[in-house]
């Protein structure tokens, strides 16, 4: 079985200790202990079971690419140990205002020329107020009139709150889960993790898309990451759009010196976030640049289908949009535009 919400049959090609029949409990639900076992698979039966499965859910094998631009930077008043824009961390990154609304579809329309089919804005707020979300809706008003797909990562969200983003067509909510449960309360202390699952049940209540991931690499150990991917594999539904960042180090933040994830432990969790999630857009997000080419085409052979296109990531460098596209077309990967798939020349 590939997923608990399909009656597809196994795919019985791949042969390991796993009965692949028994990958969900009677529940439906992925256990941790599930999950853990796909990690320890051999590497090679794990990333042939992924990509049979990103075949089966995406014949087309198109790439998804989004823009994420920060509308209002820094000057956040949590403590996320990964954040430079953490007002108490001494970073390098300078509080802003919110951006004017023709600044960001000048961004928009820049994101649309260079290939992106979806525009994501990022506001470094713990939960916006009504006259932000206000001045937000005529963002995602005017970006949608591009004709893009629109995102937004806004902080905590008032049921309210997120209605008014769905009416004014906001199509996805970004609101990442970043690791498991037990090892939130050693990254952030200021927000909690049911704060998190509120936030998105606001969201799905609303009649929008969700957007939920986080961040690998942060010192958790295995056992943690497969619990943070069985979380996001049990929401029900589980997220559209799944990005998986790389812990970026900043020097000024909590976890500046935090030894770097072996890359290959980045790739199976590629493999095993496609596996359990077969029909979202696993979105390889923060720290391509760092993985380098090798590493990033063997991401896509796990499964990953989407990527942040562009320079920036909210605070972080990204690899720049003419070596995606070289890497890409080298790869011999589609990508998505407008609801259509091209071969990139």
């Amino acid at each position: 079985m590939l997923d608990a919400q399909t009656t597809e049959k196994p795919l019985t090609q791949v042969k390991s200790k796993m009965d692949l029949r028994k990958e969900v409990d009677a529940s439906g639900a992925w256990t941790v202990a599930q999950i853990e076992e796909l990690f320890s698979l051999p590497f090679n039966d794990l990333i042939f079971k992924a990509q049979k499965t990103h075949q089966a859910y995406f014949p087309e094998g198109d790439v998804e690419l989004a823009t994420l631009l920060s509308i209002k930077t820094g000057g956040c008043p949590e403590d996320c140990g990964y954040c430079p824009q953490a007002a108490r961390y001494d970073t390098d990154v300078k509080a802003s205002k919110l951006m004017d609304l023709d600044e960001v579809l000048e961004a928009a329309k820049a994101a649309k020329a260079a290939g992106s089919n979806r525009f994501c804005m990022g506001a470094a707020w713990r939960e916006p107020k009504d006259r932000d979300i206000e001045k937000v809706t005529a963002m995602i008003k005017g970006v949608k009139a591009l004709g893009l797909e629109t995102c937004a990562t806004l902080g905590m969200l008032e049921a309210s709150q997120a209605q008014a983003l769905q009416e004014a067509g906001l199509d996805f909510y970004n609101h990442n889960l970043d690791t498991s449960e037990d090892f939130y309360r050693s990254v952030i202390s200021t927000r909690g993790y049911q704060d998190r699952l509120d936030t998105i049940s606001n969201v799905r209540a609303a009649g929008m898309s969700v957007c939920c991931g986080g961040i690998v690499g942060m010192g958790e150990s295995r056992e943690q990451r497969a619990a943070f991917i069985a979380r996001l594999a049990n929401l029900s539904p589980y997220p559209e759009s799944v990005p998986i960042n790389h812990l970026v180090p900043v020097a000024g933040t909590p976890l500046a010196d935090q030894k770097p994830l072996d890359p290959l432990e980045f790739v199976r969790t590629i493999a095993v976030a496609r596996i359990t999630m077969p029909r979202a857009r696993v979105r390889l997000s923060a720290g391509r640049q760092e993985l380098g080419r090798a590493i990033q085409a063997m991401c896509f052979l796990a499964g990953a289908n989407s990527i942040f296109y562009g320079e920036q990531l909210l605070t972080t460098g990204n690899p720049e949009a003419e070596e995606d596209r070289a890497l890409l077309a080298e790869l011999g990967l589609k990508t998505k535009q407008s609801c259509k798939t091209e071969v990139l020349v």
